[in-house]
């Protein structure tokens, strides 16, 4: 059985459209459908249906899914495995969105340019759900919010950097302090559902502050955004493409404040253990630069 078979009716399955499989494969809709078809018949059952514009997993697809997944997922182990100190095969690497901008896409440039038989693939993701699809072997590494309860034994984490938290705020309010402008001013507040908008939410509640909260934000540059349109001040980590925004000013936390403790996240027992080695290599020689930007805001 030809697994890239396999492959392509999983994602016909999942995104329930044959056109939107090919897309993601770069094929044809035609290929995709002539795969499933070979597929369908080696099987011996119909796997798909139409109904309407989409898709539908037929009895016999529905229960094919499970056992398609687990096997292509023992192929791409076995070929990791084989790989051993070759830097080759699929690298599946999560990461949290304020990273996307500013320091994986030349990470990921360094990868492709310097490792042929490297591939890639990225998965955008609060550190909740990354955490999640690390447990559950759906991505290999995590560049996330470290969490805040004990990471199982099963865990490595590599530490990155600590982001300090700091106040967001409108120029006009450089003169104001970080306590006064969050009891005063409307609040943008940094999602909760977020591992870092979970630490901004605690340390409110520490500091005894309850703001006047008039939006619950998940993106850091839709927050600047906001804040920099006068519509309030927020308590948010302070990212690298912060100290390019005109117009905004950054209040200290009073006393030892908040950090947000961003890192690697793997299995130790990984397949893809040296795959996920040059990854880590190559991200912390791209950081030293990306910290003296830091420092610098």
């Amino acid at each position: 059985m030809d697994t890239r078979y396999l492959a392509s009716f999983l994602e016909v399955a999942h995104s329930g459209s044959t056109a939107a499989a090919a897309r993601r494969l770069n094929l044809t809709p035609t290929a995709v459908a002539q795969r499933i078809k070979a597929l369908e018949l080696e099987i011996g059952a119909t796997l798909l249906s139409r109904a309407g514009r989409s898709m539908q997993l037929t009895a016999a697809g529905a229960a094919l899914v499970g056992p398609a997944q687990e096997l292509l997922q023992r192929t791409r182990d076995l070929k990791a495995i084989a790989a051993q100190d070759t830097v080759a095969g699929d690298l599946r690497i999560g990461c949290i969105s304020s990273a996307l901008g500013y320091l994986v896409p030349g990470v990921l440039a360094t990868l492709i340019d310097s490792f042929e038989h490297l591939r890639p693939h990225l998965e955008p993701a609060f550190s909740d759900a990354l955490y999640r699809k690390v447990l559950s072997d759906e991505i290999d590494v995590a560049l996330m919010v470290r969490p805040a309860f004990e990471l199982p034994k099963e865990f490595a984490w590599r530490p990155l950097r600590d982001e300090p938290f700091v106040v967001l705020a409108h120029a006009r309010l450089a003169s104001r302090q970080a306590v006064r402008a969050l009891r005063e001013e409307p609040f943008i507040r940094y999602h909760r559902r977020s591992y870092g908008g979970l630490l901004a939410d605690c340390w409110l509640l520490e500091a005894g502050i309850a703001p006047h909260e008039r939006f619950e934000i998940d993106a850091l540059d839709a927050i600047a955004a906001l804040v920099q349109g006068g519509l309030g001040v927020s308590l948010v980590p302070q990212w690298q493409p912060l100290h390019a925004q005109p117009g905004l000013v950054q209040l200290a936390l009073p006393g030892p404040g908040l950090q947000r403790p961003i890192g690697l996240l793997w299995r130790r027992n990984s397949a893809r253990q040296r795959l996920i080695e040059v990854f880590s290599e190559v991200l912390f020689n791209a950081l030293p630069e990306q910290q003296s930007i830091i420092s610098g805001v």
